[in-house]
């Protein structure tokens, strides 16, 4: 065949002029390339991806394997293959005249393609014989398959395993560590007596499933107990159920987020959810008595009514394992080369790795996989991927936040700025068609300080007929996105904009979030307009929708409107529009308030940064102005107004967003703490508002804010959903019958498929098939509520690990605090002045346990003599225990009221740890 230049990605053979230069080989010191199969693809793509390893032939047969194999590999080898520095081709052996093989009968599929690629390494070796050059070319097959290597040998190829072959690159010892183990789930690790039960076949599972003899679910590990888990049962969403798995024989290797086939117990042998809290902390493989002891205490009396559906892992129907962030910790026996990592992430067990380089690798966070998990080792096998920097370190921090939390965040890549538009940018005459120029009109935005990706804009005026005419201008993100671009589907897989304390993750590249679409100040910007005609009394007459054209006359800051609205001197155009603005927005928030909408407390906190060392040096509580209250009022009008628009124009498939009522349970602890202080109604979102509003008291002025901080802990999560897929649309914290997201285009995927739908609706735009396809949407909706979910997470972290930050060089502080929650040995506490919530434990290792007693029903903790309630103001001494790195904490002591024996532990520590999410079920 005719041979392209080194480096092509056509899917060429490597040409005979393309001299590979590769690292030097102790077994084949000569030039050569390297060709191996599917499963050696698959299991070392972390060695494959290494800059040493270069030249390397791809053949179709093992591409097309390994993509129905493994997506997330597949991914990974094409974009290898992409990159011309690392020398990768793919060869269309199937193809190729001299290549392609047919299936003899008898032969298995399997060994077919075994047969295929020992037949192009064949063909490959005589293809490269043509060379002028002195020094012959060579192609080594690599494989980890005992016979296909023998059969190549036999055929006089020459074939290594990977890890022979990697050994013999001597000026790159590093390279060992990132092997992948591969003794197989069946093969044990040399001796070690079996501890776990065989895994059942997935033929036999999914017969097992289709007679019920087992169930389907997802493995979730509990983060305070590694002896414990809950499978989630695949069924419709009203029976979906939770079944509890206990100890290490009927957890059998199952690991968080797995689907996996679980076998009922009898009724017998049902246990409760435990309220032990149990770490990991075993060195040792033999300790395996110790965790018969640690089973033994989950097994306390119970009563019956407490005993849940109990069940035991029989095999696993896919694996779903990730790279995991986490620490070494150091074998205690000198030179060994074997060691336990811990992940960040409590739920996931510890991870046996070989590694030569264990004493650079202390102290530092690093990445490793898993390889698998044989049935007679206490911890699964793995491998080191990377070194992410000291832990502690801002930067290194910062990376296992966004890691953990699955946030993309490379760079965006050449091939998704390929479709930004060139610079300089201007609007052109056919950007103008489908639009209205409404440069003329007085148009402001107003934003948090610093704010660089403005979404939206505003103007109120007057109009003839003595009515006002308001705007709301979002900025058209969805004119400079088109569909199905690779920077469309980057937008989408990022789903949202991540906004951590000092760092900002755009979903969008920075020429349209902070340029381009942000609707600055005395420029032309592209904009979607919702315009309403309204009388003085906010009642709506009249609702369009166009694409337009805007020139915004200021950029304000909230502090800055609030200034023009309330000075007496300015009366300038932009000032009259913002009181216009901020009236009407006050009748709509007292209209919405009647009706039942919720204002929820959460204690937001804003860090101010050192200019040098971008170190926190100081915490205050966001405090919300008027102005801010009004862009809010108009942003909820415009996204309620766009709903009900594309919902009349595309019944099947809006995409809307929805927040469910809370289960009535939900409310417990709102309605039992509040008992003594106020009476709470929930049998309506009017009736919580309501008796929210009356729950004031002159001699606890925090009440309020306590109480609806609580509220806010009983809401479900608000979620996008597709409207042909759902019958129920209410979004009960806003009380409206229907919501959607329009107003964050730069930041929220979800409004750019809105603003599509709109556009296609008012005919200002064209449609495509994927935005009419509900099934698709759906699938989409999912995609994005994790997205969503887990900014807030990476958020929350965030402000934990500044918070640390931020207590590392203030020592002990003593402050204020409110009591949340009780628990059966420890209070949980709000601090208002950092909106720092923490645990206060009263029992300790080591130290005397006081006199405990816990009573439910008033929610009270009676420790010796001094009893708690909810919402005690105490006094508490902060502190940063960092005596594990890995999961520092702020640890809390109780100092008022005074606890006889003031020796007593007031304190383990606050779950105020940076690395754990909350309670999922809660937050709104």
């Amino acid at each position: 065949r005719a041979a392209p230049a080194p480096g092509a990605a056509d899917g060429s053979a490597p040409g005979l002029e393309a001299r590979p230069s590769g690292p030097a080989s102790s077994l084949c010191p000569g030039p050569h390339f390297l060709l191996p199969d599917t499963n050696l693809l698959l299991h070392q793509i972390d060695i494959l991806e290494d800059p040493v390893i270069k030249n390397v032939i791809v053949l179709q047969t093992v591409l097309q394997e390994v993509r129905h194999r493994s997506a997330p590999v597949y991914k990974r080898i094409r974009d290898v293959i992409q990159n011309p520095e690392k020398h990768f081709y793919s060869f269309t052996n199937e193809h190729h005249r001299e290549t392609y093989i047919e299936q003899k009968r008898g032969e298995t599929s399997n060994d077919r393609n075994d047969r295929a690629i020992r037949v192009a390494v064949k063909w490959y070796n005589e293809h490269l014989k043509k060379t002028e050059d002195e020094e012959k070319i060579q192609v080594i097959f690599l494989t980890n398959d005992r016979t296909n290597k023998e059969k190549a040998l036999e055929e006089g190829i020459t074939a290594y395993t990977c890890e022979e072959y990697i050994k013999s690159l001597t000026a790159n010892p590093e390279l060992v560590d990132r092997l992948a183990c591969v003794s197989d789930e069946g093969k044990e690790i040399e001796g070690g007596k079996i501890i776990f039960p065989e895994h059942i076949p997935l033929s036999k599972l999914q017969q097992g499933i289709k007679s019920g003899i087992y169930l389907q679910g997802t493995y979730r590990a509990n983060r305070e107990n590694y002896l414990e888990a809950t499978v989630w049962v695949h069924g419709d969403a009203e029976e979906s159920k939770e079944i509890i798995v206990q100890g290490l024989k009927h957890l059998n290797r199952a690991i968080h987020e797995d689907v996996v086939a679980v076998e009922l117990l009898s009724k017998d042998e049902w246990v409760a959810p435990s309220s032990v809290v149990l770490q990991d902390d075993g060195q040792n493989e033999e300790d395996i008595e110790n965790e018969e002891e640690k089973e033994n205490i989950l097994k306390t009396s119970i009563s019956k009514d407490m005993l849940r559906p109990t069940g035991r892992v029989v095999g696993i129907i896919k694996r779903n394992w990730r790279p995991y962030c986490g620490m070494l910790s150091k074998s205690q026996i000198k030179e060994a080369r074997r060691h336990l990592f811990t992940p960040a992430d409590r739920r996931i067990p510890r991870i046996r790795i070989e590694t030569r380089q264990a004493d650079t690798l202390e102290g530092q966070r690093i990445i490793v996989a898993i390889d698998g998990w044989p049935r007679n080792s206490r911890y699964p096998n793995g491998h080191f991927v990377k070194n992410l920097g000291s832990a502690g370190d801002k930067e290194t921090e910062t990376e296992v936040l966004l890691l953990e939390h699955d946030v993309p965040h490379q760079a965006f890549s050449q091939a998704v700025l390929s479709f930004l538009p060139k610079m300089p940018w201007s609007i052109t005459e056919e950007d103008m068609k489908h639009r209205e120029d409404l440069r003329h009109l007085n148009v402001c935005s107003v934003d948090p300080p610093g704010c660089t990706d403005i979404d939206d804009a505003l103007h109120c005026r007057e109009i003839g007929n003595g009515n006002l005419e308001v705007g709301v201008h979002i900025a058209d993100v969805s004119h400079f996105i088109r569909p199905g671009n690779a920077l469309d589907e980057e937008s989408v897989k990022r789903g949202t904009t991540v906004y951590l304390c000092e760092k900002r993750i755009d979903m969008v590249p920075e020429l349209l979030s902070s340029n381009l679409c942000s609707l600055r100040s005395n420029v032309d910007r592209l904009a979607f307009s919702c315009i309403w005609e309204m009388n003085h009394k906010a009642e709506i007459l009249k609702t369009r929708f166009t694409k337009s054209v805007i020139n915004s006359k200021a950029s304000l800051t909230y502090a800055e409107a609030q200034m023009r609205i309330d000075s007496a001197t300015m009366n300038d155009a932009i000032t009259t529009s913002l009181r216009g603005l901020n009236k009407l927005a006050k009748i709509l928030k007292k209209k919405r308030i009647d009706n039942g909408a919720l204002t929820l407390a959460s204690p937001e906190v804003r860090f101010h940064m050192d200019s040098e060392t971008h170190d926190p040096i100081d915490l205050q509580t966001k405090e919300l102005k008027e102005t801010n209250s009004m862009v809010e009022e108009f942003m909820l009008l415009a996204n309620i107004s766009v709903a009900q628009k594309i919902y009349d124009e595309f019944p099947e498939f809006a995409l809307l967003r929805k927040h469910p009522a809370p289960p009535p349970s939900n409310y417990d602890i709102l309605v039992k703490a509040a008992k003594s202080k106020a009476k709470i109604k929930t049998d309506s979102a009017k009736a919580l508002a309501e008796s929210l509003d009356k729950a004031e008291s002159p001699t606890f002025p925090y009440l309020n804010t306590l109480l609806r901080i609580l509220t806010t802990r009983c809401m479900m999560q608000a979620v996008y959903f597709c409207s042909g897929m759902d019958s129920d649309f209410h979004h009960y914290g806003l009380a409206s019958p229907i919501y959607t997201h329009f107003t964050s285009p730069i930041r929220r995927y979800a409004d750019i498929i809105v603003h599509r739908l709109l556009a296609v609706a008012i005919g200002a735009d064209s449609t495509y098939p994927e935005l009419t396809d509900k099934h698709k949407l759906a699938e989409m909706c999912k995609n994005l509520n994790y997205r969503h979910k887990m900014a807030q997470y990476a958020q929350r972290a965030s402000v934990a690990f500044h918070t640390q930050l931020f207590f590392k060089t203030k020592g002990v502080v003593n402050e204020d605090a409110y009591i949340l929650f009780v628990r059966k040995n420890a209070v949980v506490v709000l601090i208002p002045k950092y909106g720092l919530e923490g645990t206060v434990f009263f029992e300790e290792k080591d130290k005397p346990t006081p006199k405990l007693e816990y009573n439910s029903e008033v929610p009270s903790l009676t420790v010796e003599d001094t009893t708690l309630c909810v919402f005690d103001k105490v006094k508490v001494n902060i502190m940063l225990d960092d005596s594990n790195i890995q999961h520092q904490k702020m640890r809390m002591v109780l100092v008022e009221p005074k606890i006889l024996g003031n020796d007593m532990p007031g304190s383990l520590s606050a779950e105020a740890s940076s690395k754990d999410e909350p309670e999922k079920k809660k937050k709104k």
